[in-house]
């Protein structure tokens, strides 16, 4: 059994009391992808004959939240937590004027209409549950194979061509098996429809180990640049998608070879082609430096780490110079910071995920200078947002070139060995015995606290009185 099947006993609920109501209504979408691939669906779609208005009304906890393109959410639950399921009605969609949402949409009782008006065949897949499990909708027996992680039935894996539980119109099945992304009917028109599944159809590909489908891979190349219309929070979310989904490498890979990557991150499309010195990076340029580094993300990864790797040379490019003794970048921490803050900014970050992302191209270089800091600045340099991140991003940039772990190895070891108390120690004094001290609150006091903690960090003091003493040696009163 899949280790939490709330969700899949919620949806066959669902379906059970929508087809007791006289309706058709089948699993449907990326859940019956994920269960014949032997994945984890994240969440289960219910696909249905029943208009919203039935939905509405036949549920006692419903959420309204998409009900003018035909999708209600359903909870299903008790006093110790529900789960939601969408629950889309068959549809008919006509012209999407804007690229994104359908000017109308127009209710059908055929699922295979439905079907036909979705992006990829592999996600237009339907499962009818009362076919697949041994005793109906009896969802005490329902067949997830623990061993496998698979679902069966009757001991054969739902997958196979021509199982009476799957419903196939597009030729789904055929695809899963080949290991295809295509697009159902003509690709161009269901780019028009909707820009974004272009780079849906490449985070597909890229997550599965698929390959594009010929047609649907050169309707992206001549359509990729309808995705600067898509909104940015949009191509952001999917961009992040591909960076934790443990497949980055082959999804920017793909995003080049398609044309997308210039149309969405022109920055990181001028990596290609940028030499680097090869006593320091022989793996090659730019761009296939952070490809290295794409490829050391593990799934589940945070969306700062994937976007520091795919920023931290972000400022090379514009700063490349070839100089007598050798291939330089003067500067390009600096200018890549003002390039990640400004890229953040195009794809509406939150403040503190873009400080965590600036933050990680900003310190990248420092590891080589960690050795000869001050005991001070090392334990600050400790202190920054999830540091853990910022010796992941410098080992994985090692890897990707020299392989030299020297400087990680050196920063990691004095990381875990110094304890929260001493990178963080509580402050010896405050504004408030400066005052009792005699000094005037001002600008001053920053500069005077920071001196305190400098001498604290280094050892040299640890007591209030200590530290007193020092601020009239170095900022003596007037007078």
């Amino acid at each position: 059994m899949l280790p939490d099947s709330r969700q899949f006993d919620a949806a066959l609920r669902i379906v059970g009391e929508l087809r007791a109501a006289g309706y058709e209504a089948y699993l449907a979408g990326g859940c019956v992808r994920d269960l014949l691939l032997g994945r984890e669906p994240k969440d289960y779609d219910v696909a249905t004959s029943a208009t919203p208005e039935v939905v509405l009304g036949l549920f006692s906890r419903t959420f309204s939240v998409g009900a003018h393109f035909g999708v209600v959410l359903v909870a299903d639950g008790d006093d110790e937590g529900y789960v939601t399921t969408e629950v889309a009605t068959f549809r008919s969609d006509g012209a999407y004027s804007d690229g994104r949402h359908p000017d109308g949409v127009r209710y059908t009782r055929s699922a295979e209409e439905d079907v036909k008006r979705r992006d990829f065949t592999i996600n237009g897949l339907l499962i009818d549950p009362e076919k697949l499990l041994p005793h109906g909708l009896d969802i005490e027996s329902h067949p997830f194979d623990s061993a496998q992680g698979r679902l069966r039935h009757k001991n054969k894996d739902v997958a196979r061509v021509g199982h009476p539980a799957v419903i196939d119109y597009v030729g789904g099945v055929g695809d899963l098996e080949a290991g295809i992304v295509r697009a159902i009917g003509r690709a161009e028109l269901r780019f028009e429809e909707d820009h974004l599944r272009m780079l849906r159809g490449v985070r597909f590909a890229a997550r599965f180990g698929f390959e594009l489908e010929e047609g649907t891979a050169a309707a992206i190349r001549r359509l990729a640049g309808k995705t600067v219309a898509v909104s940015r929070e949009r191509v952001r979310d999917e961009l992040t998608k591909m960076l934790t989904e443990g497949r980055a490498r082959r999804a920017f890979e793909l995003l080049e070879e398609t044309g997308l990557l210039a149309e969405v991150l022109p920055e990181v499309a001028r990596m290609k082609g940028v030499e680097q010195p090869a006593q320091f990076h022989p793996e090659g340029d730019v761009w296939v430096h952070t490809l290295g580094l794409l490829g050391q993300l593990e799934e589940g990864c945070s969306a700062t780490l994937g976007w520091g790797a795919l920023l931290h040379d972000v400022g090379k490019p514009p700063t490349f110079r070839r100089a007598p003794d050798r291939i330089r970048f003067d500067g390009h921490v600096e200018v890549g910071v003002a390039m990640g803050a400004e890229i953040c900014r195009r794809f509406r970050f939150s403040n503190e995920e873009t400080g965590r992302i600036v933050a990680l191209i900003e310190n990248h270089m420092r590891f080589a200078d960690a050795g000869r800091m001050k005991a001070s600045t090392l334990k600050r340099f400790f202190r920054l947002p999830g540091f853990e991140e910022h010796l992941a991003l410098h080992r994985m940039d090692c890897r990707a070139g020299s392989g030299n772990l020297e400087h990680w190895e050196f920063v990691r070891e004095r990381y875990e060995a110094m304890p929260e108390e001493v990178v963080r120690p509580r402050p010896l004094i405050t504004g408030r015995e400066l005052i009792a001290a005699g000094y005037r609150p001002g600008a001053g006091f920053k500069e005077m606290l920071r001196a305190v903690e400098d001498a604290q960090l280094e050892g040299t003091i640890g007591t209030a009185e200590e530290a007193l003493r020092l601020v009239r040696e170095r900022f003596p009163l007037p007078g």
